[in-house]
């Protein structure tokens, strides 16, 4: 029995994505983890225009192939990793910033594991949907394909 998805694949504008990295504040060298990484946008431009490491988690197969390859054509194959697989499975602990576009509910089912998970300081960037226990650190709109996106974002406190 294949596990329940907690979102369905869109596609993300790339003017929407950088904006995301940018609330979040990924600077070179950090992780970022996409959880529900789709084709790999999200990856690519973190490693390709912030220098970041970045690993995608991904349960369709045909996605994950497509943001290899993807990254591979970006010439950043070296810094993207992704894992087929259930988010839910994977640990995060090496984070420090966790890229999100997912429901309301499925950000609800991940905010104990994230919790336990993140480090004081790691930046969670969400796009659309919140967290309904978590303080938004930064609330920023933009507008993109006639679109608006909203971008929350939060960090994890002191223990």
């Amino acid at each position: 029995m294949e596990p329940q998805r907690l979102a369905p694949f869109v596609a993300s504008p790339q003017p929407v994505i950088e904006q995301m990295l940018n609330v979040a504040r990924l600077k070179k060298g950090e992780t970022v983890f996409d959880l529900g990484c789709g084709d790999g946008r999200i990856l690519i431009t973190a490693a390709k225009q912030f220098g970041a490491s970045a690993v995608g988690v991904e349960m369709s197969g045909v996605l994950v192939k497509r943001a290899l390859n993807e990254a591979q054509a970006a010439g950043v194959a070296d810094k993207v990793k992704v894992i087929q697989g259930d988010m839910r499975d994977v640990d995060v602990s090496s984070a420090h910033v966790v890229a999100l576009y997912l429901m309301t509910e499925a950000n609800d089912l991940l905010q104990p594991k994230l919790e336990r998970e993140l480090k004081p300081g790691a930046r969670v960037v969400s796009l659309d949907f919140k967290f309904r226990n978590w303080k938004t650190a930064r609330v920023e709109h933009v507008k993109s394909a006639h679109h608006d996106y909203t971008i929350y974002l939060y960090e994890m406190p002191q223990r």
